[in-house]
């Protein structure tokens, strides 16, 4: 888990370093941005598949380096089994954090991101179709690196796919491990702002 921290702050600082040494210390002016857009993510979760639903938005900064946010939660119904009552269990899980994206040539039709997220989020169990989401929560740490493809539609829309790898860590409840909510997703965003 050291190692998987150590890269990404590597690979972000070596990224917003390059930004930086492009376009933030040089004698250019900066312009600024900022875009929002919902999001959503397949994925697999305690192996079964998981639709993950949220948004993500940011501060553009010339075109290149985005500081922002996002959040997602489980959508569909991932089974966890009867409790002790005899009642069929389900997950409840959501994250949300800090994300910063690299946009490689922005103003081309199509261009490649790389983005990570750092936060945190909760897990828990319920019954019934949402009214329940229980009182016990178990908080973990998550980071999620990615990659990702844009399509410029409009000038004030991107369309973006990708690919990232959730890592989760400090779950200890439910009988669930971190593996169990670490994994793979595909996305899909749309971005609505001034890029």
């Amino acid at each position: 888990m050291k190692k998987v921290m150590t890269v990404a702050a590597i690979l972000l600082f070596t990224l917003t370093s390059f930004a930086q040494e492009e376009t933030l210390f040089g004698d250019k002016y900066i312009e600024h941005g900022g875009f929002g857009g919902p999001a959503v993510k397949f994925t697999s979760i305690n192996n079964e598949f998981g639709v993950l639903v949220g948004g993500r938005g940011g501060w553009v900064i010339n075109h290149t380096l985005v500081i922002g946010g996002g959040g997602y939660g489980l959508v569909n119904e991932v089974d966890m089994g009867l409790n002790e009552f005899g009642e069929d269990q389900y997950l409840n899980f959501g994250y949300g954090g800090f994300e910063m994206e690299y946009v490689i040539n922005s103003d081309e039709l199509m261009h490649f991101t790389f983005q990570a997220l750092i936060g945190a989020g909760g897990v828990s169990l319920r019954t019934g179709d949402f009214e329940d989401f229980g009182d016990n929560v178990d908080s973990f740490f998550i980071t999620e690196p990615g990659v990702g493809l844009e399509l410029n539609v409009l000038s004030y829309l991107r369309i973006h796919v990708g690919g990232s790898y959730r890592i989760v860590n400090g779950v200890k409840s439910f009988g669930l491990k971190d593996s169990d909510l670490s994994g793979p997703s595909a996305s899909f965003t749309m971005k609505f702002g001034k890029f």
